[in-house]
């Protein structure tokens, strides 16, 4: 550890210097340190490897924007640990007291969903005979023929505001009717 201190204060001085290639190295040796501290630190807060590695990232510019407040006179790691230490409180308080459980965790035990069995042509047809007048030829000309509601109100002679007037109407209708059906 001692040698990895030496390192991290030498590059630390010469970043301070300006030289970009020793802040880069820097940056390098100290992305692996502080995925083990944020790690081990969010381990029994529940931060899952998503959250370590945005602490991670957060932390990196973190040092990056203090940088000039480390003493030379003192260790590197203490001080990056420290700044790790308060990012993942950070991440800690914008989380909350929202848990989050992946879905597969607890899948198998989710009941499956009932199946909905398809209407066959003919259900369907008694349906739609529900409907009377202007709203079975709407529902019918857009839904079954599949025309739109421009065609649709041409050949009825209708207004395409009342066309989708009738369409709304019939398919509320349609669909009491088929709550109904299937009771």
């Amino acid at each position: 550890m001692r040698h990895q201190e030496r390192d991290w204060a030498s590059w630390m001085k010469a970043a301070h210097a300006g030289d970009a290639a020793s802040y880069r190295l820097l940056l390098e040796a100290l992305t692996p340190f502080l995925r083990a501290v944020v790690r081990r630190r969010g381990a029994s807060l529940g931060l899952d490897a998503a959250d370590v590695e945005d602490v991670v990232q957060e932390t990196l510019l973190a040092i990056h924007l203090k940088r000039g407040s480390w003493d030379p006179r003192q260790p590197v790691g203490p001080w990056v640990a420290a700044i790790a230490r308060n990012k993942v409180i950070d991440a800690m308080r914008r989380r909350g007291r929202r848990i989050n459980v992946p879905i597969e965790d607890f899948l198998e035990t989710l009941p499956a969903p009932e199946p909905e069995g398809e209407l066959s042509s003919r259900e369907a047809e008694r349906l739609i005979d529900v409907l009377k007048g202007r709203q079975h030829e709407v529902v019918k000309s857009i839904t079954i023929d599949g025309e739109d509601i421009r065609g649709t109100a041409e050949r009825l002679q209708m207004s395409e505001g009342a066309v989708r007037v009738a369409l709304h109407r019939g398919l509320a209708a349609l669909s009491a009717a088929y709550r109904s059906f299937r009771e």
